[in-house]
């Protein structure tokens, strides 16, 4: 993935798009009280403001080469970005870390194909998968979806001369992300990426 040149600016939040106001405090000690921050339907209402915001997406340089990014202030203490994808490009399969999410096209489309099943964290290195797992939808300017911290998606621009633009959020800050490697009906766990070995 290509990153934006040093001289990209700073995390920001643009200012014509406000942080939600934050949820009410839970109860020191409940269970809810484990899960303080945006909600994922604050982090999807974020994004889609974001995706929304012309100047902000037009700022996103854009390599025809790979992926580029900006990485942006969310609602918070939440990681975001602006990505930018050339065509036939991918995330390939991966997990979020136990982060929940959201994310919007803000120009061109994307395409999400996961997994409408809960994978245990640790402890395996292949797992075959069960028949009627496998989710797809496209995801034209404007569209988005929200997820929680089990999610196991691959993003794609498959548009074969157009690029992409995505708006993300994420709380907790990603603290990894694991990599798999599909064929089939066999997911294989290939890698562990911690923060900063994807920036």
């Amino acid at each position: 993935m290509a990153a934006v040149s040093s001289a990209s600016p700073a995390p920001f939040v643009h200012p014509s798009v406000p942080s939600p106001a934050p949820s009410p405090e839970p109860p020191a000690g409940s269970s809810e009280s484990a899960a303080r921050g945006p909600s994922e339907a604050e982090l999807l209402d974020f994004v889609r403001r974001i995706a929304a915001d012309e100047a902000l997406v037009a700022s996103l340089p854009l390599d025809p080469e790979g992926r580029t990014w900006m990485r942006l202030n969310g609602p918070g203490g939440s990681e975001a970005w602006l990505i930018g994808w050339p065509p036939g490009t991918g995330t390939g399969w991966h997990d979020h870390g136990g982060s929940r999410g959201a994310f919007t096209t803000a120009g061109g489309e994307l395409t999400e194909h996961s997994l409408a099943a809960r994978l245990p964290t640790e402890g395996w290195k292949t797992l075959e998968l069960a028949d009627g797992v496998d989710r797809s939808r496209r995801l034209g300017k404007g569209r988005g979806r929200a997820f929680g911290p089990h999610h196991v998606h691959e993003v794609l621009n498959l548009a074969p001369n157009e690029h992409a633009v995505s708006a993300h959020a994420y709380y907790p800050p990603l603290p990894l992300m694991r990599r798999y490697s599909r064929t089939g009906a066999v997911l294989r766990l290939e890698e562990v990426e911690r923060p900063g070995e994807w920036e």
